[in-house]
């Protein structure tokens, strides 16, 4: 060995000893990278790097241990400059009643690179404060079967409704014009639908259209909301959900956000609207700026999460574009509510672009609060976290969702369990087993005189109350519920193992009478990696006549006939440990 390498070794034990003195004084913050010259020529630097154990990069000229350097982006956050941001109370306020919006934006995310598309009456596309985010593959005219969203013009602008849904997502901002959209970088297109005869197959181009491309559909529309209709989607838009959530998005799924519904004036109950009642819809209620329910409002148990929304006369409204250029600062109701939801599941998916559509829901339970909302039905379910019929899981928080996905690892598979009145083993010990639950599905067949006179209830084996179906006086109907799925988001994340409580009341009088002739408890979620195999089996012999069982999970008959009592009908099923 030369004297340089002599000398080389020498430096390196040295500038170690010196590097750890400095990094005890606190003076600087070293990494464990080195340049080093070594004279004695490439081979001669091989020997030493091999000898200590370090990698040779290459020729230097000195040695020196290399600094971690403080180096910061240029592209400071401001806030927006558009004249009616300050007027977007629901986006960020002092006083912090408000969606976050600021918080996320702060952290780098205004929806780069997302695409969102608004299912409505159309989109002004040539609007000054939409056109640069305007997406022309995200947009369709089905109403008229042609490329072109724009809205039908209207003495009274009956078609305004899609463009003021799109602002809220994607207006510009620092245009000067309006104010800005909670995803104001993300691409916005629309799907003209609403504007004429609305069939399975209107709706199902709609949900259907360039999923490969668009990434998030937002609708703010559904059956009637008059309290007494049940309806939801036909066979092919059932078709289409199913097709968006397992092909959409490369196989991430489809994101559909949906309005939960206007009929709280008529006690309607959007667990009767087979769209926002869906496993596959992120459904959205509405708070009042003061933090109470509106007044259109509609509680059910398949609501996930809530936005801001109109309220009383002294509660301020919605700023957003309007039809023919213009600005609105009265924008209302639970369609309102929906685009803003949709906007900040565009941040989510602008930090985490591998988020499957049960991760954006996982995402939206975790990261929503109860905050200041009012109202007398908050609950605590089986895993700790309050829970609303009218709320959902709370006020959704932008910058918390869009922190949480950042580094969000990919849930399991989602399983599916289905059980029968006969069968009460909970799927454990097969491929099925759901172990942490996401949603519930009631699946009920029955026949009642006066279908708006029934309180249906669910119960989870921890002890989670969902309302399934509230009483509705204005539902006279004697058609009852035909294979009906009523869904309950409200036990997310519980063990569904154990006995579960279904609950049917009648509200009225002694005349009405009815016959429940079938039940059956869907369970999706989670399982473990490797189901139990010695988990107990309660399963019974199987009985395929047998409709309904007493406590015991004894046949005491076919059907259940109904007469007037204040509790008609009381079911329990008993799950495996």
């Amino acid at each position: 060995m030369g004297p340089w390498s002599r000398l080389a070794e020498q430096l390196l034990l040295g500038l170690l000893l010196v590097s750890g003195l400095g990094m005890a004084l606190g003076q600087r913050v070293y990494t464990n990278t080195w340049a080093v010259h070594i004279a004695g020529g490439p081979h001669e630097a091989d020997l030493i790097a091999s000898k200590h154990g370090f990698v040779n990069h290459g020729n230097v000229t000195w040695a020196e241990q290399q600094v971690v350097k403080s180096r910061k982006k240029r592209d400071i956050y401001t806030e927006p400059s558009d004249p009616k941001f300050t007027q977007q109370w629901y986006l960020y306020n002092a006083n912090h009643r408000d969606l976050n919006a600021k918080g996320a934006w702060e952290l780098g995310y205004t929806g780069k690179g997302v695409v969102v598309s608004i299912l409505d009456d159309g989109i002004e596309k040539n609007h000054p404060d939409l056109i640069s985010n305007y997406d022309p593959d995200a947009s369709y005219d089905v109403n008229d079967g042609d490329p072109d969203p724009q809205p039908r013009y209207t003495q009274l602008n009956d078609n305004r409704h899609g463009t003021r849904c799109a602002g809220e997502v994607a207006a510009m901002a620092n245009n000067g014009i309006c104010g800005v959209g909670v995803a104001y970088n993300a691409k916005i297109g629309g799907v003209r639908m609403l504007d004429g005869e609305v069939t399975d197959v209107v709706e199902a181009q709609s949900l259907s259209l360039n999923p490969q491309h668009i990434h998030i559909y937002s609708a703010s529309w559904g059956p009637e909301d008059d309290g007494k209709t049940v309806d939801g989607p036909a066979k092919l838009a059932k078709e289409a959900f199913l097709r968006g959530v397992t092909e959409g998005r490369g196989g991430l799924g489809s994101i559909f956000v949906w309005a939960s519904g206007n009929g709280g004036r008529e006690k309607d109950s959007c667990n009767c609207d087979g769209y926002t009642n869906s496993i596959y819809t992120l459904s959205i209620s509405s708070s009042t700026q003061n933090g109470n329910v509106p007044w259109y409002s509609e509680a059910c148990s398949s609501t996930l999460a809530t936005t801001y929304s109109s309220g009383n006369l002294n509660e301020k409204q919605i700023v957003t574009t309007d039809l023919r250029q213009k600005c609105t600062d009265t924008h209302t109701g639970t369609s309102a509510s929906a685009p803003l939801a949709a906007g900040i599941i565009a941040l989510a998916l602008e930090a985490n672009k591998n988020l499957t559509w049960r991760d954006m829901q996982h995402l939206v339970v975790r990261t929503s609060h109860p905050a200041h909302l009012l109202t007398n039905d908050w609950n605590t379910n089986g895993v700790g976290r309050k829970v609303s019929h009218s709320y959902g899981y709370g006020l959704l928080d932008a910058s918390a969702i869009v922190a949480l996905a950042e580094n969000w690892t990919n849930v399991g598979p989602q399983k599916k369990c289905v059980l029968s009145m006969v069968t009460v083993d909970g799927c454990v010990g097969t491929a099925n087993h759901v172990s942490s639950l996401e949603h519930a599905q009631a699946q009920l067949t029955l026949s009642y005189n006066r279908r708006g006179n029934l309180g249906i209830y669910l119960t989870s084996p921890q002890g989670t109350r969902s309302t399934l179906l509230a009483p509705r006086p204005h539902d006279y109907s004697s058609e009852g519920f035909n294979d009906w799925a009523f869904m309950t988001t409200h036990s997310w994340d519980e063990d569904p193992r154990g006995e579960w409580t279904l609950e049917m009341v009648n509200v009225a009088g002694a005349s009405d009478y009815g016959t429940l002739t079938q039940f059956t408890l869907v369970l999706y979620g989670t399982g473990s990696d490797s189901p139990s195999s010695t988990a107990k089996d309660l399963s019974q012999p199987s009985n395929g006549s047998c409709k309904t069982f007493d406590l015991q999970q004894i046949c005491i008959g076919k059907n259940v006939t109904v007469g007037y009592c204040k509790r008609m009908y009381i079911l329990y099923l008993g799950l495996g440990n």
